[in-house]
C-alpha cells in the first residue's frame, strides 16, 4: 500500500502541466511538414517502446482479460482521435487557446455522470458548468471568426476524452497503469500502421506516408517521449495524492501553455479570449471546491 506523499503528487502535477503543452508546441511545430498520421504512429510507437521493456523490467505482465482488452482498445481509439483532433486544432489555434477550450471537459465529465452514471449533481455545480461553457465560447468566438471551423476542435477533444476517462475508469482497477499504456501503444501503432498502408496510394492529406528530415526525426522522437512521459507523470501523481489535491493544479498547464506559446511563437490570448479563459478557469475551481464539499459531507454521514 502506498501511502499519500501530497507533495511529491503536486510536484508530479507541475511536471505534467509543463511537459504536456511542450508536446503540444512541438506537434504545432511538426503539422505543416509532417502528416497527421505520421505524427501519430510515431507517438504511439514510441510510447510502446519507452514503456513494454519497462513492464517487462518490473516483471509485470501485458496479459489481459478478453474484456479488459477490449476497452483498452476501445480506450487506445478514443486516444487517437483525441490527440490527432488536439494535434490538427493546434495547426490553427495558439496553444493556450486550444487547451482552454479543451478544458471544459471536466464539465462535459459532470454531465455525463448526472445523465450516464446517475450520479447526483447539485444546482450549484450545474450553474458553474453553464458558466464554465460561457467563458468557453468566449475563448471559442475569436478564434471561430479568425479560422472557422477548427476552432471547434479542442470542444472534440474535450467530448472524446471525457468518454476516454469513463473507459478508465472501467478498467482503471483492473491493470497496471504502465501495462496499459504499453498495451494502448501497441494496439495504436499497429491500428494506425494498417490504416496507412491501406491509404498509402490515396491522395487523402493526413494519411500519407513521408519520409522526414533529420531535425525533424529529434521533434517526433520528442513528441513522442514527451506525451508518454506526461500521461505517466498524471498516473503516478494519482498514486501519492488523492484527485481533490491535484485537480486545481492542472490548471496551472494553462499559463503554462500560455508561456510556452508565446516563447516559441509568438501568440497570445487577445482580450476576450483572456476573460474566457480566467472564467473558465474559475469555474472549474467552483466546480471543484463543490466536489470537496460534497465528498466531505458524505464521509460526515457515513
Amino acid at each position: 500500500m502506498i501511502s499519500d506523499r501530497p507533495l511529491l503528487g503536486i510536484l508530479l502535477m507541475i511536471g505534467f502541466c509543463i511537459l504536456a503543452p511542450l508536446g503540444d508546441s512541438i506537434a504545432k511545430l511538426l503539422s505543416d511538414t509532417v502528416p497527421l498520421g505520421v505524427l501519430l504512429i510515431v507517438r504511439f510507437a514510441l510510447q510502446a517502446l519507452l514503456l513494454v521493456p519497462i513492464v517487462y523490467l518490473t516483471g509485470k505482465s501485458l496479459r489481459m482479460t478478453a474484456r479488459v482488452f477490449r476497452l483498452t482498445v476501445l480506450r487506445t481509439v478514443l486516444h487517437i482521435i483525441g490527440i490527432g483532433a488536439m494535434f490538427v486544432s493546434l495547426r490553427y489555434l495558439p496553444i493556450a487557446d486550444a487547451i482552454a477550450i479543451a478544458f471544459v471537459m471536466p464539465f462535459i465529465m459532470l454531465l455525463l455522470g448526472k445523465y450516464v452514471l446517475s450520479e447526483e449533481i447539485g444546482p450549484h455545480r450545474l450553474i458553474a458548468c453553464a458558466v464554465g461553457f460561457c467563458g468557453t465560447l468566449l475563448v471559442i468566438q475569436p478564434n471561430f471568426a479568425e479560422v472557422g471551423a477548427p476552432a471547434l476542435l479542442p470542444l472534440l477533444v474535450a467530448f472524446i476524452f471525457s468518454f476516454f476517462m469513463l473507459v478508465t475508469r472501467q478498467i482503471a482497477k483492473e491493470v497496471d497503469p504502465i501495462s496499459l499504456q504499453g498495451v494502448s501503444g501497441i494496439v495504436g501503432t499497429a491500428g494506425l500502421g494498417a490504416l496507412l498502408l491501406v491509404f498509402q496510394n490515396t491522395e487523402i492529406e493526413p494519411l500519407i506516408l513521408v519520409t522526414p528530415s533529420g531535425s525533424e526525426w529529434v521533434l517526433l522522437a520528442l513528441l513522442g517521449i514527451l506525451g508518454t512521459m506526461a500521461h505517466l507523470l498524471m498516473t503516478w501523481s494519482l498514486r501519492f495524492a488523492p484527485s481533490a489535491t491535484l485537480a486545481p493544479m492542472q490548471y496551472l498547464e494553462i499559463p503554462i501553455a500560455t508561456l510556452i506559446g508565446w516563447l516559441i511563437f509568438r501568440d497570445l490570448p487577445n482580450t476576450l479570449a483572456s476573460l474566457g479563459i480566467a472564467i473558465t478557469i474559475g469555474a472549474g475551481l467552483y466546480v471543484i471546491h463543490r466536489e470537496r464539499v460534497t465528498a466531505m459531507r458524505m464521509a460526515a454521514e457515513v
